[in-house]
């Protein structure tokens, strides 16, 4: 089997074969959230089935698609569409796109999301700036053996979360009027939601929402040294004494109401990363 970076160089090898240039961000797309897309002046895309050691997408809503081009003036990478370790795959497949956006040239990578809020603050619809993680998901990707062409063994987690584009982000939110929540995401394996108790013990540990995904690409894109912003839709409302059973649909249509506030915010930030 071959080890990472040679996954890493047969899929740069691939991408390069119809797209030359060098990306300044790498972006993720979540749940619902894939509308970002449409905004990109597209100069190459590749399904995922087309990609070398790329796995599949098999989540309602995630279409597949690497798409490459432009967007508020630059070079960008967007993944229409993430993979989780509920579907099976192993972490370092989760995040394997992550470190092809790096070795393309990204410096920056944007993560977004659906997820459960806990916060009592916070209602459905409302975006959360993403200030720290918890990893409650029973893995890290960078377990085994550490190739130092990737990064170094023992990664530093002070700031994961790149602390000049959260402030950005909170500056264009203020600029634009739109509410914007600051707190900590917890991961966790999923595919199933949480019990009452498994609510009250993760807000009592300090996470305001909760989700199956991006802490495993947030901890490769700091070990391979990109800047992380992360954002997360509050889906649905998590409060154990109220809780509802849940229902995919009106998740996933809850993420599409609120995706064009989240588009408006990233690209918002776009616009001004010269500030940080």
């Amino acid at each position: 089997m071959q080890g990472i970076h040679e996954q890493i160089r047969d899929v740069v090898a691939a991408i390069r074969t119809r797209w030359q240039a060098t990306p300044d961000v790498g972006i993720i797309l979540g749940t619902g959230l894939g509308g970002l897309v449409e905004q990109i002046d597209e100069e190459a895309s590749f399904d995922y089935e087309e990609i070398p050691h790329f796995p599949r997408s098999t989540t309602t809503s995630h279409r597949g698609r690497l798409v490459c081009g432009r967007l508020c003036g630059r070079s960008v990478v967007a993944m229409e569409g993430r993979f989780h370790a509920y579907e099976g795959y192993s972490l370092q497949q989760i995040t394997l796109p992550v470190r092809v956006m790096k070795a393309l040239g990204a410096q920056r990578l944007v993560v977004s999301n659906a997820c459960g809020g806990m916060n009592p603050y916070y209602r459905c619809g409302d975006i959360m700036v993403i200030d720290d993680h918890i990893n409650l998901m029973g893995g890290n990707p960078l377990v085994g053996v550490n190739d130092d062409r990737l990064g170094p063994r023992f990664p530093d987690m002070s700031e994961p979360y790149d602390r000049g584009m959260i402030e950005l982000a909170m500056a264009v939110a203020r600029d634009q009027q739109l509410p914007l929540h600051r707190g900590v995401f917890v991961a966790v394996l999923g595919p199933n939601l949480e019990t009452r108790a498994e609510y009250r013990f993760l807000r009592a540990i300090g996470a305001d929402v909760v989700g199956m995904s991006t802490v495993p690409e947030v901890i490769v894109a700091v070990h391979c040294g990109l800047r992380v912003v992360g954002f997360s839709i509050i889906t649905d409302c998590c409060f154990p004494d109220a809780l509802e059973p849940a229902d995919v649909a009106k998740i996933i249509a809850c993420a599409n109401e609120a995706e064009p506030r989240l588009r408006r915010l990233v690209m918002g930030v776009l616009d001004r990363l010269g500030a940080t």
